[in-house]
């Protein structure tokens, strides 16, 4: 990837995932540039494909552009951080992402972003007072 491009990405996220908004700074691991649509699908390599994101969301992941909702049981996309709002699809509730949305709730799900141990690690910055 052009170095102007993954800089542009960065800066734009302020250096934070664009799914779960863990921030760099609290890995150690540089976080990977995510092609909202993968390559395999025929994502291009354009500004308003790329989202930062951190290693952990970026491997759960993957290529998927849809996910099971685990309220409603249907297929939805999952959130594409160039055409949704955070906001509207999900908030904190503590060191848990929850969401209103079919689309927040899959994301979560496909994401793992719950999984015990980042919830142990978000319990621990917010403890910090992070």
């Amino acid at each position: 990837m052009d170095r102007a491009l993954e800089l542009d990405v960065r800066r734009r996220a302020n250096d934070a995932c664009e799914y779960c908004h863990m921030r760099q700074e609290f890995y150690t691991q540089r976080f990977p540039i995510d092609h909202i649509i993968a390559r395999q699908h025929g994502g291009p390599e354009i500004p308003d494909n790329l989202a930062l994101c951190c290693p952990s969301c970026n491997r759960y992941k993957g290529p998927n552009i849809a996910g099971i909702d685990p309220v409603t049981e249907r297929m939805a996309p999952l959130f594409n951080p160039r055409r949704d709002r955070w906001d509207v699809h999900f908030r904190w509730q503590g060191s848990q992402l929850v969401s209103p949305t079919a689309i927040g709730r899959a994301t979560i799900a496909v994401l793992n972003v719950n999984h015990h141990k980042y919830v142990a690690v978000r319990e621990s910055l917010i403890a910090e007072g992070v």
